[in-house]
């Protein structure tokens, strides 16, 4: 039997909620999600998704974010005005 150690680490606990989640509907836990990003890393000796800079689009810009989940929460609070579609 291979020899294991025990991992600890800090994460936010509605992403690993949201992970675990996503992991239970593939039929993995997360330790076994975890030991597999590891095996990648090992196997193609580099991180095995690509990571970028963060986009320049104002869209996803800190002001513009902090604005809509501002917005969704007013809305989820009962307040604001539906409108109908306009089509360009």
């Amino acid at each position: 039997m291979l020899k294991t150690e025990t991992v600890m680490m800090e994460v936010n606990s509605d992403l690993k909620h949201e992970a675990e989640m996503l992991c239970a509907d593939m039929g993995l836990t997360l330790s076994t999600a975890y030991t597999m990003l590891l095996q990648a890393i090992v196997h193609t000796r580099s991180i095995p998704f690509a990571i970028r800079a963060p986009s320049s689009d104002p869209f996803w810009g800190d002001t513009n974010q902090r604005h809509l989940m501002a917005s969704i929460r007013e809305l989820e609070a009962g307040h604001g005005e539906e409108h109908e579609l306009v089509n360009a």
